[in-house]
């Protein structure tokens, strides 16, 4: 399991403002104990950090699959203690390969509430070029794929070329594309002709989420092994 090595630093301002969250709302989840209490500081002010902002982003993507508050605290008791932000991450992807594609249209003032954080028009063009957002009829309005946003933001911060990203995201699509060809070939092998299409769904229901979860483990030790024979060659 990962371990964070950022303390918390966050006020519940600045989490709120990071999470696109109000104070209200954190301090309410707290109440309920889907937050964990912050670390007290000088002059008792509490600090969050980035375990508190993963479980608020698991938190917003649990109700954007219509799960009811009683439903997500369910959810939440279930899960293992003492899990860091970046297991918390991985359990969001892995709940958010469940949703469909999921876009609304926004205002300019509800999409950077959303992002938590001022978009300037250098970073609404970056995030128009990683179909993150796009431009609606309406002026002044968006259309922003809500399961890309946190993920396009923070690439946002990210010290490589803006080129260097999409080319990034170009491979990704490429190969996720065929991975995802290849296991549908397999997986259409364990449903007879004769099945209906709710089989095939059920099917599908049970498997995607291991999948994706043996995709982001497998990947993540793929890249651990590049970058340290990269880093080999290079010493």
């Amino acid at each position: 399991m990962a371990t964070d090595i950022e303390e918390p630093t966050l006020t519940v301002d600045e989490l709120a403002a990071r999470a696109g969250v109000t104070v209200r709302t954190v301090r309410f989840y707290g109440t309920r104990g889907l937050l964990p209490p912050p670390v007290i500081g000088p002059r008792r002010v509490g600090h969050y950090g980035q375990e508190h902002l993963s479980r608020l982003a698991l938190i917003e993507e649990l109700q954007h699959q219509g799960m009811t508050l009683a439903a997500i605290e369910r959810y939440l008791q279930q899960l293992p203690e003492g899990l860091s932000a970046h297991d918390l991450a991985i359990h969001r992807a892995v709940v958010a390969s469940w949703a469909p594609d999921a876009a609304e249209e926004v205002s300019r003032a509800e999409l950077e509430r959303r992002a938590g954080r001022p978009l300037s028009a250098e970073d609404l063009d970056r995030l128009v070029a990683m179909s993150v957002v796009r431009e609606a009829a309406d002026p002044g309005t968006y259309r922003v794929d809500l399961g890309l946003l946190r993920l396009g933001v923070q690439l946002l911060d990210v010290p490589i070329a803006h080129e260097t990203i999409l080319a990034a995201r170009t491979v990704l699509l490429k190969h996720t594309r065929a991975a995802a060809h290849e296991l549908s070939l397999l997986f259409r092998d364990e449903v007879s002709e004769r099945e209906s299409v709710e089989a095939v769904k059920d099917l599908s229901a049970h498997m995607q989420p291991l999948v994706v979860q043996a995709l982001l483990t497998t990947f993540q030790r793929s890249l651990k092994e590049e970058l340290r024979e990269w880093l080999t060659e290079e010493s």
